[in-house]
C-alpha cells in the first residue's frame, strides 16, 4: 500500500478540516447541551452539499465516487470538531452504501440521491433489538407477506438519527422457521410510514447532538418492492454493511482522540506549576508520548482496511483490528488528555470532559471491543485450520 495520499484525498481531508474548523467547532459545545438540533442538521444540509454523504457512492446517484480512504479521512477530520456530526455522517454513508451494493436501479435512484442531496437529512440503519444487540441474527422484528405487500411488527432500539431519517433501512424475520439467521430479510422504510412509529430518545453520557431513538413497527405496511436484495438473505447483507460500518467509527474515534491530546498538548505548554510549564515533566512527556504513537499506529491500522476495501480485497479482519484498537486508543487518549489538565479538565469549561464522553460509545456501538476481538481471532484461527 502506498500510504501518501492522492492529491483528491488531500482535497477531501483539507475540505473537511476547513469545514469543522470554521462551522462545526464553534457549536459544538452548545450541541452537547441543548436539545435544538437546527444547528445539527443545517451542518448535515452543508456536508451533503459538499459531497460528503456519499463519498464512497457512484456519481450517477449522487455520491462522489472519492473512496473509502477518503471516507475515513473526512470522518476523522469532522470527529475532531463534533462526535454528534461525524457519527450521523458515517451512518448515512453507511446506508448509501447499502443500498448500492443491494438496492435495484429504483431503489438507488429513490433514495441514495435524496441522501447525498441533503434532501433526507439522514438515513436510518434499523437492526439492534432489545433482545438481539451483538448477536443480531437473534432478532424477533418480523415481516409478514400479505399480497402485494408485507406487515412489519417489532422493535429496533439505538437507532441513529431517527426523528429525522428520511429513508430507513430495516431488517426482519421473513421465514420463522429457517435456521437462526437464514430467515432474514432486508426493506427499506420510508420515514412518515404509518404504522413506524419513532419512540423514546435515549438520554446517553456522550454524543448527545446525534438523536438515538426507539423505532416502533406496529401492523407497518410497505410494498413487496420495497425489499433489498433476495428473500431471506438480510443477515449476510447486514454483516458486510457492518464491516464496512467498523472503518467509520475507528475513523471517529480517532478524530476525538486527536482532538483530545491536541488540546491537552496545547494546555501543557501554557500551563505553570512549580515555577515551570507542566509539559517540562516526563510524566505529561510520557502520556503526550504514548497518546500520539497510539493514534497514529490507529491512523494506519485504518488506512490499510480502508485501502482494502477500496481496491476490493478482503477486510473484515483488518477493519475489526482498526476498530478495536482506534477506539481503545481514543479513550485512552482521552483519559490522559483529561488529566493533563486536572482538576480544569473535568469541569465542562473545557473539552476534554466531552471528547471523554463522545469516545466512550465508541468501543460498543458498530460491534463491541469484545466482539471485535472475536471477529479477529476467528479469522486467525481460519488460517490455521
Amino acid at each position: 500500500m502506498f500510504l501518501d495520499l492522492t492529491e483528491e484525498q488531500k482535497l477531501i481531508q483539507d475540505t473537511a478540516r476547513n469545514f469543522a474548523t470554521a462551522e462545526l467547532a464553534p457549536v459544538a459545545a452548545a450541541l452537547d447541551q441543548s436539545h435544538d438540533r437546527t444547528p445539527l442538521l443545517v451542518n448535515l444540509k452543508k456536508l451533503a452539499e459538499l459531497g460528503f454523504m456519499g463519498l464512497n457512492v457512484k456519481e450517477q446517484y449522487g455520491g462522489s465516487e472519492a473512496g473509502v480512504v477518503a471516507f475515513s479521512l473526512a470522518i476523522t477530520e469532522v470527529a475532531r470538531a463534533c462526535a454528534s456530526t461525524a457519527v450521523t455522517l458515517s451512518v448515512n454513508n453507511m446506508v448509501c452504501e447499502v443500498i448500492q451494493a443491494v438496492g435495484n436501479e429504483e431503489q438507488k435512484m429513490a433514495y441514495i440521491t435524496k441522501i447525498c442531496s441533503g434532501e433526507y437529512p439522514a438515513g436510518g440503519f434499523a437492526l439492534t433489538e432489545p433482545g438481539a444487540g451483538s448477536d443480531p441474527s437473534g432478532m424477533s422484528t418480523q415481516a409478514v407477506r400479505d399480497g402485494d405487500e408485507y406487515v412489519l411488527n417489532g422493535s429496533k432500539i439505538f437507532i441513529t438519527s431517527a426523528p429525522y431519517a428520511g429513508i430507513f433501512v430495516v431488517w426482519a424475520v421473513t421465514d420463522k422457521d429457517a435456521p437462526k439467521g437464514k430467515g432474514i430479510s432486508c426493506f427499506l422504510v420510508e420515514g412518515g410510514t404509518p404504522g413506524l412509529i419513532v419512540g423514546k430518545e435515549e438520554k446517553k453520557m456522550g454524543q448527545h447532538a446525534s438523536a438515538t431513538n426507539e423505532l416502533i413497527f406496529d401492523n407497518c405496511r410497505v410494498p413487496a418492492s420495497a425489499m433489498m436484495g433476495k428473500l431471506n438473505d438480510g443477515f449476510r447483507i447486514a454483516v458486510a454493511e457492518l464491516t464496512g460500518g467498523r472503518i467509520g467509527i475507528g475513523s471517529l474515534a480517532l478524530g476525538v482522540g486527536l482532538a483530545a491530546m491536541d488540546y491537552a498538548t496545547g494546555y501543557a505548554t501554557e500551563r505553570v506549576q512549580f515555577g515551570q510549564k507542566i509539559s517540562n515533566f516526563q510524566a505529561m512527556q510520557w502520556m503526550m508520548a504514548d497518546g500520539y504513537t497510539e493514534l497514529e499506529a490507529s491512523r494506519l491500522l485504518l488506512m490499510s482496511a480502508a485501502w482494502r476495501k477500496e481496491n476490493g480485497k478482503s477486510f473484515a479482519k483488518e477493519a475489526s483490528m482498526a476498530k478495536l484498537f482506534a477506539t481503545e486508543s481514543a479513550n485512552r487518549a482521552c483519559y490522559s488528555a483529561l488529566q493533563i489538565l486536572g482538576g480544569y479538565g473535568y469541569t465542562q469549561d473545557y473539552p476534554l470532559e466531552r471528547f471523554t464522553r463522545d469516545a466512550r460509545i465508541t468501543t460498543i456501538y458498530e460491534g463491541t471491543s469484545e466482539i471485535q476481538r472475536l471477529i479477529i481471532s476467528r479469522e486467525i484461527l481460519r488460517n490455521f485450520s
